[in-house]
Order: structure tokens, then sequence, then C-alpha cells
């Protein structure tokens, strides 16, 4: 399968990798509702025999959790993927999250992280917020010497913005940026992908299918069926007047995926892959079917006719 190299670092992923926020299960803030371990597991497990070769968690998802089914999922695996994980979100005993970037508190995360994960070393550690932004020069340095130290191997940003980069690579250089991008979000287009190929940070796009709204097979009956504990509930891209139109667009994913036999999570995919900037796009899992959902994308191509019409919907006015 196709690789990228990652930035400036010796890491060379598949374009599609493993995201496991949905795996931190239910029962807490930004929760995708409940669960099954067992699925996640499975789902780790198709994707590694397909070919990925890497998986991005947090220490924040499922306040723990996420990290380790990840580790429960590996166990026994060879070759290992690439294991990335984040940190700067923190909980206290009622699950209350706060964000930190004070140096005692990301050492304690990093330590927190290898424990669960049951590795030696994170492949990439990643900011996940650049909150409170005053601490940032801090939280960065902090990294670096953990890079330093052997705790990590590469250190990237998420959810930074350009100045924020800057005064991140003032200090030590910026591996790779997580930003949010797909279809319905495309605004890093316009400064922080020009940037990022400018400085030859590596991207790693979050949200490619806008958590489930590009897969096809989201519907408005399931929107409002969505479990209590989903953080989609809450999100601007899962109301109304957004809701409509992001349907429509998830429909012109699938009759231009039906026209190769594709589906829309595969079109929605293999536009933000397209790209020359994005090095790898997130894929959030939650069973081995989904991954059949989206296993060929990083190998299918639209065409021009196909990206114009796609591009004519979105410059459409909202209705």
């Amino acid at each position: 399968m196709e690789t990228r190299r990652l930035g400036n670092s010796d890491l060379s992923i598949t374009p599609l990798g493993v995201g496991a926020w949905a795996m931190g299960g239910g029962g807490w803030r930004f929760a995708w509702g409940p669960q099954d371990d067992r699925q996640s597991i499975a789902a780790i497990h198709a994707a590694l025999e397909g070919g990925w070769n890497w998986i991005d968690t947090a220490a924040i998802y499922g306040l723990g959790h996420s990290e380790e089914v990840v580790a429960r999922a590996l166990e026994g695996v060879s070759p290992r993927p690439y294991l990335f994980t984040k940190c700067s979100r923190v909980w206290d005993a009622d699950g209350g999250i706060h964000a930190c970037l004070k140096r005692d508190s990301l050492r304690r995360e990093c330590e927190a992280s290898l424990r669960r994960l049951k590795v030696e070393v994170i492949d990439l550690y990643q900011i996940h917020w650049p909150e409170p932004d005053e601490d940032l020069e801090e939280g960065w340095e902090t990294l670096a010497r953990l890079r330093e130290e052997g705790k990590v191997r590469w250190i990237g940003a998420s959810n930074f913005s350009v100045e924020q980069l800057k005064r991140a690579q003032a200090i030590a250089p910026v591996t790779s940026l997580q930003p949010p991008y797909s279809m319905i979000s495309p605004e890093i287009e316009h400064e922080i992908l020009p940037y990022c190929a400018a400085t030859g940070v590596g991207v790693i796009a979050y949200s490619p299918m806008k958590s489930g709204l590009l897969t096809g097979k989201m519907t408005r009956e399931r929107v409002a069926n969505l479990a209590p504990d989903d953080f989609r509930r809450r999100a601007p891209a899962f109301q109304e007047p957004d809701l409509t139109r992001n349907l429509a667009l998830a429909e012109l994913c699938r009759q231009t995926g039906a026209r190769h036999g594709c589906t829309a999570g595969q079109v929605a995919l293999a536009w933000v892959l397209k790209h020359p900037t994005v090095t790898g796009a997130i894929v959030g899992l939650r069973s081995a079917e989904q991954f059949e959902g989206v296993r060929g994308a990083s190998g299918f191509s639209l065409s021009e006719g196909e990206l114009s019409e796609i591009d004519e919907f979105r410059a459409r006015p909202q209705s």
C-alpha cells in the first residue's frame, strides 16, 4: 500500500489511519454514545489486516478508555502500527474536563498514556488543543523535552492556527498538524494548508467525513435518535439549517460513488486526500463493517468533472 512521509519525521504512513475517538465509549462529555469494546478491537484488526499502519487516539477519549482499548487490540499484533496520541485535556474525579499545558501536567499525561498504551515510546505525541493560549510555549517546550528524553519519537500539534504554529516552531520543529478538514469544513484551505506546504509540516486531517454526515448512512431519523450522550446532538453541522444541506451533499457523494461502485464515504475521503498537502486522514471506526465501507478510498480518484460538480454544489448559496 502507498505510504507518505509525515512532515520532518521518519514515519511513512498510509493515507488512511484508524481514529479511536468513538472507541472511548459513552458517559463523558464528548462521547459518541455507547460502544462495544469487542467491536472496536475487531475494527482495528480489520484495518491493520487491510494494510493501514497507524492509529490515532487521545488520552481524553473516554477519559483514558480509548488508549486502553487500543492496547488490548494490539496484544500479540506484529508488525505493530504507529501509535499517535494527544495531551492537554485532563479530567477530574467527577469527569469534568479541563485544558492544561503546564509542564508537570503534560509529563503526568505522557506517563499515563505510555502506561495505558503499554508502550515505551509514543510515535507521535500531539497537543490536542492550544489552550490556554498563554501557556502554549510552556507546553510545546515540554513536548520537545519529552522527545529529547526518548518518551516520544515526534511531536505534533492539533487545532493550531498559523500564528500558534509559528510560536511553536520558534521553540522546536513541528512534525505535523491535525486540523479538521472535509467538504463541509474546508476552512484550512485558505491559510493553514498553504503554510504547512511552505514549511514542510505534515497534515493529518480529522473528521474527513464530518463525524459520519458524509458516510451516506446518516439520515434525519438517525440524527434524531442519536444517543443522549452523543456529542453530535450539540454539533452545529447536525442542526438546521445546516443539516439539510449536509445531507444533500452526502447524497451527491452517494450518487458519485455509485458510478464507480464506491460508497459516499469513499468519495468524501478521496476528496480530502486529493489535496497534495494532506499526508493522511483519520477514519473513525466503530466496527469491522465500517472499515469495509471505506477501505478502498485511498486508491480511488475523483475526475475533474466530479470535483467540479462537488465544488458547484458547495458554492451554492444556503437556501
